[in-house]
């Protein structure tokens, strides 16, 4: 086996926990090796620190798999590390059959996505290390889901870096297009062949959740009363001019989704007793997507679909003195390099501003970053700023990042990609 040699004057990344080794780290290899081989990393003297595999093709030159010199990269290895991410997810996750089982980094198994949509599982292999094993992969995972099929989502740019190609096949058994998962308790249909990564979002599943306390108790800000009706007095919601309401969920929130994707924020506010979900998208196939996903749950009523951009829309409703009790940014990643960060936060200000000017005073923003490259830092200064802007005082109710079933590295900043906060909106007079 080949030997990595780290230089001597070097963070001490591998140390903390951090599972990639870049070409400027490596002093040099000692050895004969083909890429893709799993090599041996030692310090400066030669002692052993991990071992992982080796592609000299690209800067992330090595991936750490192993802390244990005498540990195999095998089947046997496979089947250990997926079966103990299985373990982890059916503790942790309230339902183990929809979520990510396997998180690369975050499991031990740099460059391996899985998720899983009952009994398919979608795979995306990201690294040319990955992709050498990926009979070993395929044999783990029927081991240790025994699935009906399993479908590869290699269809990411990432790959490249690696010297690998682009494509989209069933790695095992049958793969129908649509899968109808549960979340939430709610339903919707994931298409793996054409939906974005690998068919859903799992990573906002607590965070959609943690939307339900904003979603009642508005019914005195929209006018409404209780008062004395009938023969038997009963306590009934009356509007200011004393027509009673008969909508049952005349107390509920009045809410905007920006960036709607399949409607997943839009649902659980419903499930939580919104009155009107406004949801936008700039794609319409997102839209129709939302759209089934909200008529199979039985809200179809209670939502208004709108396709636009959504900048917009927020610009133009500003101008319109529109408002909502509760207004939803969950964007797509704005910054996916570095270079990016300074447009990525001109759109979150943006939006981020334009969003709190339409929350009605004591109404909330709920909002979000999956910009690895925008800190938790900048992220939270650039509300602020836009906070400033909108002469608005933020109040933080909750600040969150991805879910229980994207386990994070202490020692990896990039496993903390995604930001969501909850703020109360207040005018500032």
């Amino acid at each position: 086996m080949a030997k990595v040699f780290m230089v001597k004057n070097r963070k001490k990344r591998l140390e903390n926990g951090h599972p990639w080794i870049y070409q400027s780290e490596i002093q040099e290899v000692v050895g004969e090796y083909e890429p893709g081989d799993i090599v041996e990393v030692v310090n400066h003297q030669g002692h052993f620190l991990a071992k992982g595999y080796i592609n000299p093709s690209s800067q992330l030159m090595v991936r750490v798999m192993s802390y244990d010199p005498k540990e195999e990269i095998d089947l046997d290895f496979f089947i250990r590390r997926i079966s103990q991410a299985a373990a982890y997810r059916t503790r942790f996750v309230s339902n183990p059959e929809a979520c990510r089982v396997v998180y690369g980094e975050g499991d031990f198994l740099p460059g391996l996505i899985v998720d899983r949509y009952n009994d398919i599982l979608v795979v995306q292999i990201l690294s040319l290390g990955m992709e050498v094993r990926r009979d070993f992969i395929r044999d783990a995972l029927v081991h240790v889901f025994a699935p009906k099929g399993i479908y590869l989502r290699n269809d990411v740019p990432v790959r490249e870096l690696e010297g690998l190609t682009q494509a989209k096949e069933v790695l095992y058994g049958e793969c129908p297009r649509e899968i109808t998962i549960q979340e939430n308790e709610l339903s919707y249909v994931v298409d793996i062949v054409e939906g974005q990564k690998t068919g859903f979002f799992y990573d906002q599943r607590e965070n959609r959740a943690s939307i339900a306390p904003l979603m009642k108790g508005w019914g005195a800000s929209h006018g409404i009363t209780l008062q004395p009706q009938g023969e038997n007095g009963a306590l009934v919601p009356v509007d200011k001019k004393g027509k009673v309401i008969k909508n049952p969920f005349w107390d509920g929130a009045e809410v905007l989704e920006c960036f709607t994707h399949t409607g997943s924020f839009t649902l659980n506010a419903c499930k939580h007793g919104a009155k009107k979900v406004t949801a936008l998208d700039i794609s319409e196939h997102a839209i129709e997507t939302a759209r089934r996903n909200i008529t199979m749950n039985g809200f179809l009523h209670r939502v208004d679909f709108v396709v636009a951009n959504a900048f917009d829309y927020l610009r133009e409703s500003v101008e319109a003195e529109k408002s909502w009790d509760v207004v939803i940014l969950d964007p797509p990643a704005f910054a996916k390099s570095r270079s990016a960060v300074k447009g990525a936060t001109r759109g979150y200000k943006d939006i981020n501003l334009h969003g709190m000017k339409l929350v009605r005073p004591g109404g909330y923003l709920v909002t979000a970053s999956c910009s690895y490259h925008m800190s938790e830092e900048l992220f939270l200064e650039t509300i602020q700023e836009a906070a400033y802007d909108a002469k608005k005082i933020l109040r933080l109710v909750e600040w969150r990042g991805a879910g229980k079933d994207h386990p994070q590295i202490t020692g990896q900043d990039e496993g903390h990609y995604l930001k969501f906060a909850i703020f109360e909106v207040r005018p500032r007079k």
